[in-house]
């Protein structure tokens, strides 16, 4: 007979941002620890509200699976003498085990006969090992700030007010935090009124929707993202709904009604930024657009008060107030930025601490001025190009001093666009400051324009190579000036862009700008190694989330990343001559050449020392094939260099068939091994096939 469990832990509101992760949580520790504790059971179900965390567990089997094990003692002729009595040995074995020594069985391993204790451990009541664990499930779960309360040592997201337990119809007496379980939990906080009864686990989720709670969170996530899109239509309008900002409401109510409201049209004369954030970020409104894109003086709310009508209107009428004095003090804040120019705004940042051991943000724009001016002259920009690169490197940071970016952080970069646009600069530097801060996070659109492209980059390398030089870096889960975005940014703007940039320059240049003015404790030799590393890393991840698999990356990286585009290039070539025929003569010839030529250090080559044919044949054609590989190489067109270097594949086991390499003539044998290690040097300037993974090989 099996019966459904449930556990629900009634809290203090949650943030928003804790209940999917304890769900997931709950679920994994459930899972592993029935598992553990040899229960068997059906669908485990995880669900919750800001008010409650909930786990349901269909058909738990009411006692444990027996355990049967089996315990290896003495070896045979140690437990028995001679004559077939058991010795102490024996005797001792077996009543440590709880067997007697009669019940010994005998059974090899390898070699040698040892005897074995069977010993078979009868399963507890599921209801007594549950009331026993649960305890430890709930303190099993972790929060990124977890409180105590009261006089209580529990530590937990917000205090527990109560806990309902139940095995089938019957309460599961757990005590933790100060309370008993019982069969009572709580309805909707407005919607319904003192404690409900459940009196058997199957009925929760039922008992729940009557007091006015959907506690599966899919369920009301789907209500909520139907109704916003069905109010917003009767408005004439379509919800823009961002994904992170529905969930998020999805974790603050426990029984949705979304309901339209409205505002001054005047306000949709400044950008739409301006409007947006204040109702996303601050007050979790949807924006409303026009069947064009175009924003209306519209929002979707999502309330958890009720949906009679009265209700509603007393909602909207308060969120429209809420609203209405955050973007008077938007326009406020926009009409007074209008007044000063950006340019007027730079000298301000001599006064803005960018890190403080790396100066102010003055200091920083002028370091990434004349970065840029160096990317841009290597990707070959023009003229008009390099004036908009650093007119936008001068005015980037300035929209740091307005009074809407100081409201709105998230604005940063945006502001500075919009400001640049109406203050008379050039839209090609207007759309460099707002892209220099692309791609802000994973997913994030990236700089399509030249200008962009070098002012992030620049800016960028600059925070990495200041903070690596003073020793900061990220460890673990520990990254506070976010390194690793910006250099996976860095990485995916030159990929994507197919921008040709030797990294340890824009490093050394980097560094040098901090030259005289900040006491790093690392050199240029250690930062430009260390970020090699870290550089590698990132592309590591980038390369097998595009498709190429983890042992041709590996010997792609490990050929060098300095050209971070040509890298990819190589990558995606021998990805592809992979599945060529041709693929085992160049690994082939790669394998038999490294092998013998990897521990040799000089690669100089004498013609006159060859005394065979084959070794004579094999350098003609190594000379041959470098020519015409290395202009492949040259052209970035690497696939072709690969086809070439295989045609290498005859005349190197031509070699080996006819030439005994570590002969006794010293010079003889240094000279063969110096060619085996430059036709393997040669064909590790493309990738590292030692790095390659053969299955079955």
């Amino acid at each position: 007979m099996a019966r459904d469990f449930l556990l629900e832990i009634g809290v203090e509101e949650l943030p928003a941002r804790f209940l999917d992760p304890a769900l997931t949580q709950l679920h994994k520790l459930t899972g592993q620890v029935l598992q553990d504790n040899r229960l068997g059971h059906g669908e485990i179900t995880t669900c919750g509200t800001p008010r409650r965390i909930t786990v349901f567990i269909r058909a738990v089997e009411e006692n444990q699976q027996s355990l049967m094990q089996e315990v290896k003692g003495p070896a045979v002729k140690v437990a028995f003498n001679s004559a077939g009595e058991p010795t102490r040995a024996a005797l001792g074995f077996a009543k440590s085990n709880g067997v007697g020594v009669t019940e010994l069985v005998r059974k090899s391993v390898g070699p040698v006969e040892y005897v074995f204790a069977i010993k078979q451990e009868a399963g507890h009541p599921a209801a007594e090992v549950l009331e026993e664990l649960i305890p430890a499930l709930i303190g099993g779960l972790h929060f990124p700030k977890p409180m105590r309360w009261g006089d209580l040592d529990m530590r937990f997201a917000r205090p527990i007010r109560w806990l309902l337990c139940l095995f089938g119809n019957d309460v599961l007496p757990i005590n933790l935090a100060g309370l008993q379980a019982n069969r009572y939990t709580y309805g909707h906080r407005f919607l319904s009124g003192g404690q409900l009864v459940v009196g058997e686990a199957g009925e929760y989720f039922e008992v729940m929707r009557g007091a006015h709670v959907l506690v599966e969170v899919n369920e009301r996530r789907d209500i909520i993202r139907q109704q916003i899109v069905e109010v917003a239509a009767r408005e004439g309008g379509q919800v823009e709904i961002d994904t992170g900002l529905l969930d998020e409401v999805t974790n603050i109510v426990e029984y949705p009604t979304a309901l339209c409201g409205s505002f001054d049209k005047d306000y949709l004369q400044m950008p739409e930024e301006v409007l947006i954030t204040p109702m996303r970020e601050h007050q979790r409104y949807f924006p409303v657009r026009d069947a064009d894109g175009r924003l209306l003086s519209r929002f979707v709310a999502v309330s958890n008060s009720g949906s009679d009508q009265e209700s509603i209107n007393i909602i909207r009428a308060g969120n429209e107030k809420v609203l209405r004095a955050r973007l008077s003090d938007a326009a406020f804040f926009w009409q007074e930025d209008l007044k000063t120019k950006l340019a007027d705004r730079v000298e301000g940042l001599k006064k803005v601490v960018f890190q403080e051991s790396l100066g102010t943000v003055y200091e920083k724009v002028q370091r990434v001025i004349a970065l840029a001016d160096l990317v841009a002259n290597r990707l070959g920009a023009g003229l008009q190009e390099k004036g908009d690169t650093a007119r936008a490197a001068y005015l980037a940071k300035s929209d740091l001093l307005t009074n809407v970016v100081y409201e709105f952080p998230e604005l940063q970069g945006i502001m500075g666009r919009e400001y640049a646009l109406r203050q008379d600069e050039s839209p090609a530097v207007s759309r460099a400051i707002y892209e220099h801060y692309l791609p802000r996070f994973a997913g994030d659109e990236l700089p399509e324009t030249l200008p962009g492209q070098v002012l992030s980059i620049a800016d960028k390398t600059d925070t990495i190579v200041g903070c690596y030089g003073l020793g900061i870096m990220p460890t673990g889960s520990q990254d506070p000036y976010a390194l690793r975005r910006q250099a996976l940014g860095i990485c995916n703007i030159i990929l994507d862009g197919e921008l040709v940039l030797s990294l340890k320059e824009i490093i050394a240049q980097a560094y040098k700008g901090y030259a005289g003015r900040v006491q790093m404790k690392l050199s240029l030799e250690q930062v430009a190694a260390e970020l090699e590393e870290f550089f590698r890393q990132r592309l590591r991840g980038l390369f097998i989330d595009r498709g190429l698999s983890y042992d041709t990356v590996d010997a792609v990286l490990a050929a060098g990343i300095d050209d971070l585009s040509c890298t990819w290039l190589r990558g995606q070539a021998l990805e592809k001559f992979r599945s060529d025929p041709a693929f085992d003569a160049l690994l082939t010839a790669f394998t038999r050449a490294h092998n013998l030529a990897k521990k040799v250090t000089g690669d100089l080559v004498e013609p006159a020392l060859f005394d065979s044919v084959a070794e004579r044949e094999l350098y003609q054609a190594f000379q041959s094939v470098s020519v015409s590989a290395s202009a492949s190489i040259n052209n970035r067109s690497y696939g072709v260099a690969l086809s070439l270097i295989a045609e290498l594949q005859k005349p190197v086991d031509r070699f080996f068939g006819d030439v005994m390499v570590m002969v006794e003539d010293e010079q003889v044998r240094d000279n063969r091994l110096a060619l085996l290690k430059k036709i393997a040097d040669f064909i590790s300037s493309i990738a590292d096939l030692s790095k390659i993974v053969i299955p079955n090989k």
